[in-house]
Formats: C-alpha cells, sequence, structure tokens
C-alpha cells in the first residue's frame, strides 16, 4: 500500500527550499466530490478519472500545490488492492507520480513503491502459453490470422512466413497444428521457413528463453506434426522500422527469384511500437509492398495513444484499458501470480502511455482507421475472412466470458470486443 510522507496534504509546498508555506490552499477545481472507496459505479469511475484529468493538468503546468493535493485524494480513493476501477485509477496514479518525479515538479509524494511498475519476470514457455491462453486477447488475433494463412497457401509447396509478434513465436504451434491437419492438393504439407524478428527491445511479456532454444522447440513441434520446418531469428529493431529485417528479405527475394515460394508476414502487436515519426510506420508498410508478399496478416489493438497532449492520451488510456482491469475480475483470484503478472502487464502500457515522452513512449497505439488508411495508401487491398475463420473465432470466444463478442466491420475486418466495446482488430491484405 502507498504511503505518503507526513506532510499535511493540503498545504502548498516553496519550491525553492522545499518548506512548508502557512498560506491557505488555493481552492478546488470544478469537479464532484469523490465517494469513499467501496464498489465502483459508472460514477464512481468517471469522477476518478476527471481527477486523474486535473492532476495531470496541474502536472503539466507546474502547479505543485493543486498536484499534490490531487494525489492525496487519489491515493486514498484508489488502493492498488481495491475494485477494477480503483485498481485501473491506481496504475494511473503511479504513472502520474513518476512523470512528477521525472519533471523534479514535487519533491514530497505518495511513497509508491517501484515507481517504473515494469513486469521483469521473464516467462517459461509454459507459463507463457497460459498467460496467452487466459483471455482472447491474443487468441483472437491467432485465430483469425491463421485461418487466413492457411488459405493463402494452398497452392505453395513452400511457404515463408516472417513473424512480426509480441508473443514470441506462441503463435506458431497453433498455426502448425492447421496445418498438420488439412488436406492438401500435393502429396505433403509445404515446406514451411520461419523467420522471426528477434526485436533487440524488452517490451513485455518477455521470455525466458533464447532464440535458439525456442527455435528448437518449435522445429522439433513441427516434426512430431509430420511438418517439415526451417526456424531462421533476424536481429532487428522496431525504433527504426526494422530496417535489418527488409534488407535481409530483400536479399532472400533476389535469392530465389526463380522459386514459387509464398511470403507471409504476420504482424501481431508489434508494429505500433514503430515510431511515428520520420514516416518509419509508412515506410514499413511501402516496404512490405515492394516485396510483392503473398499477404500481410495485421492484427492490433484498436486504439489510440499518439497525441502529444498528455491530458488527451490520458483520456484515451483510460477508456480503453479499463477493458483488461473489468474482465479479469472473475478470472482469477486475488493474490494468484498469474493476475499479478497480467496486471504488471497493463501497468506498465499505462506507465509507459503517461509517464515518459520521446523515444521511451513506445507505447504509440493507433486505431484501426489509420492503419487501414496507412494499408491501402502503399497499394494493398483488404481480404474479408471466410466463413471458416468467423466459424473458429467464434468457438474460441465460446471457452471464455461471456462478455466477449466479436463484429465485422466495414472492409470484412473482423474486431474483437468487451461488453461492445473494441479491444483488438485483425485484419488481412494482399497487394493490389
Amino acid at each position: 500500500m502507498m504511503q505518503f510522507t507526513e506532510i499535511p496534504p493540503f498545504l502548498p509546498m516553496n519550491n525553492n527550499n522545499n518548506q512548508i508555506l502557512t498560506t491557505r490552499a488555493r481552492p478546488w477545481p470544478s469537479f464532484p466530490t469523490p465517494k469513499p472507496p467501496g464498489p465502483s459505479t459508472s460514477g464512481d469511475s468517471n469522477c476518478m478519472e476527471q481527477l486523474l484529468v486535473h492532476c495531470a493538468t496541474a502536472i503539466e503546468s507546474n502547479d505543485a500545490t493543486l498536484a499534490q493535493q490531487i494525489l492525496w485524494v487519489l491515493h486514498n480513493l484508489a488502493p492498488p488492492d481495491g475494485d477494477s476501477s480503483q485498481r485501473l485509477t491506481s496504475a494511473f496514479l503511479r504513472a502520474l507520480i513518476h512523470r512528477a518525479a521525472n519533471s523534479k515538479l514535487l519533491t514530497a509524494m505518495p511513497n509508491s513503491g517501484d515507481l517504473t511498475a515494469v513486469s521483469s519476470h521473464k516467462f517459461s514457455i509454459i507459463e507463457l502459453a497460459s498467460f496467452v491462453d487466459l483471455t482472447p486477447y491474443h487468441r483472437f488475433g491467432f485465430t483469425a490470422a491463421n485461418s487466413a494463412i492457411i488459405d493463402a497457401i494452398d497452392k505453395y509447396s513452400i511457404v515463408h512466413i516472417v513473424d512480426l509478434s509480441l508473443t514470441h513465436g506462441m503463435q506458431i504451434p497453433t498455426l502448425i497444428d492447421s496445418i498438420a491437419g488439412r488436406a492438401w492438393t500435393g502429396p505433403d504439407p509445404p515446406l514451411i521457413k520461419l523467420t522471426v524478428a528477434g526485436s533487440t527491445e524488452d517490451y513485455p511479456p518477455m521470455l525466458d528463453l533464447s532464440y535458439d532454444e525456442l527455435g528448437s522447440k518449435l522445429v522439433n513441434f513441427a516434426r512430431s506434426k509430420n511438418v517439415v520446418l526451417e526456424f531462421r531469428v533476424i536481429p532487428s529493431s522496431s525504433s527504426n522500422g526494422f530496417s535489418s529485417l527488409i534488407d535481409h528479405l530483400r536479399l532472400q527475394q533476389l535469392l530465389r527469384s526463380e522459386i514459387k515460394e509464398a511470403l507471409i508476414v504476420n504482424c501481431h502487436m508489434m508494429l505500433h511500437y514503430v515510431p511515428e515519426n520520420n514516416s518509419y510506420r509508412t515506410n514499413f508498410i511501402e516496404s512490405l509492398r515492394s516485396l510483392n508478399p503473398t499477404m500481410v496478416v495485421l492484427v492490433d489493438e484498436d486504439a489510440d495513444f499518439m497525441s502529444n497532449d498528455l491530458v488527451s492520451r490520458l483520456r484515451s488510456a483510460y477508456n480503453y484499458l479499463w477493458i483488461p482491469y473489468d474482465n479479469v475480475d472473475a478470472l482469477l483470484a486475488k493474490g494468484s501470480k498469474q493476475r499479478e503478472w497480467y496486471e504488471a502487464d497493463i501497468c506498465w502500457k499505462i506507465e509507459n502511455v503517461i509517464a515518459h515522452e520521446g523515444a521511451r513512449r513506445v507505447e504509440r497505439l493507433e486505431t484501426k482507421s489509420k492503419w487501414v488508411e496507412r494499408m491501402r495508401n502503399a497499394g494493398f487491398g483488404g481480404v474479408g475472412f471466410g466463413e471458416d475463420a468467423i466459424n473458429e473465432v467464434k468457438s474460441m470466444l465460446d471457452e471464455h466470458a461471456a462478455g466477449w463478442g466479436m463484429k465485422k466491420e466495414e472492409g470484412d475486418h473482423v474486431v474483437l470486443t468487451w461488453k461492445g466495446h473494441n479491444v483488438v482488430f485483425a485484419t488481412a491484405w494482399v497487394p493490389v
């Protein structure tokens, strides 16, 4: 539990000598009086959001007095072990404390423990597989993408899959299962060449396994399914648009220009880490188009964390990241390790969105509509997901809580929803 230093919360601080002034605190800005902690309601959540907004505004305007007052109220209103709305607010509170600490605005703040809020846990393969299977958050993209990929590679004897994934290849075993169970036009399943972009950055969830060890496990798993898999890792960085990966793919294209080989690029929750400055995202998509791939699958979160204005970004993040907190209460027991890892992953995202700027702020989500525009401008056309894909996604969702759903949007893109709110989108593209 956070603890404040022994400083009267409503007395302003002198920023020059850190002494408490004896003048009266200024009036509160106009917002509703919060209710005591207890079962959250929509009104409580709205109130906490307004308090966070006022606190962020105070920090940005260097108003140490008001910032400290609101931090105190939030600290008492939103314990880190409370209900879902309180835990969400507590995570934003810690992020704002970290931002204030970075700016050296306040010298007396709540003691939030580890201000970085980063999950340092490195998952074993079994732990990560279990973590990924907790919710449809990743499984939705896996299921939709695998179905589209299987249809696209039907007439190829060699398939090169480039996996740009946040989940360290956790999608590949399910894809291999689908390939092994498919009736192919040839006598055998196609040869699968898997290239993994070994990101040089550490984004949670992290894996306690080298890429060589991961590749060995995937090759052995494929062999057990009578699928031939070749594995290659290309160290590459999202910070420059995976330029070394693109260079490698261009070279491979030249070397194999006479071979009929399908090229599938699978982008799962990774492209939002490519910076938006210097046109890196646009350049990356255009580079993919120049490779004339058989298909590009793009799966990501349907939210907007792009604003340079902290308050706008906070509102957008708060009104999106309530979703994982809302569904975890019925999913995992309070105090369990899995719940700790799950919520640490969300806290890492919140801190990155709120506490950092510049190159350190890497969680820069864009909405589906923006990615659709970018793909079309680069010369790609959308491919609708077939009935088989839709049915597979629906069957997968039946294994999870009743609040999860799916809808088809313009262009036959599919979207994962929680209680009617967009969460993750899945799209498939071919050159036009």
